[in-house]
């Protein structure tokens, strides 16, 4: 590596956090294929990514960054205990996200997934009225995605909760 291949601590975090999250999604795609092991290693993948977004986001020195990083880093978190049917973490995380989209008025797409999160955490806790709640406040902030793709993704996404 010479001088000019250098990074910064903050770009080396960035670096880390998106190759954790794009990791942790692999792991998530495997389904039905992925391992104990793996299992627990799509855990720690999606927590480390959370902390690597943290040291950029709080260092208020990265301007492509902010609390939208941390919502989307908060969601991966609960995804993954809601796959693994860990209800007290899922709920937790999707708090944590929720809370940081209406704290910081992020809104659309972001917005509609924090709602998914609640409602899938609250699915596998068998609180049908909490998820029912949270599917129809997340059918209501779809309206607001802006990209059609985007919409039909989360839609289906949406529609894969079961309770």
């Amino acid at each position: 590596m010479t001088n000019n291949d250098k990074i910064t601590e903050l770009e080396w975090h960035r670096k880390q956090a998106v190759a954790l999250f794009n990791h942790t999604w692999d792991l998530i795609d495997k389904g039905e294929k992925r391992t104990s092991v793996e299992s627990n290693e799509m855990i720690h993948s999606a927590h480390a990514s959370r902390y690597h977004w943290g040291a950029v986001v709080n260092s208020g020195k990265y301007p492509e960054s902010g609390p939208i990083n941390l919502e989307r880093g908060d969601w991966l978190i609960s995804r993954v205990y809601s796959l693994l049917n860990m209800p007290q973490m899922a709920l937790y995380h999707a708090k944590q996200c929720l809370d940081t989209c209406l704290q910081e008025k992020i809104g659309g797409l972001d917005l509609a997934f924090a709602y998914e999160a609640m409602a899938r955490a609250n699915s596998i806790t068998k609180s049908s009225d909490e998820a029912s709640k949270y599917i129809k406040l997340a059918e209501k902030a779809s309206v607001k995605i802006a990209k059609e793709e985007d919409k039909k993704y989360f839609l289906s996404e949406l529609e894969s909760i079961e309770f």
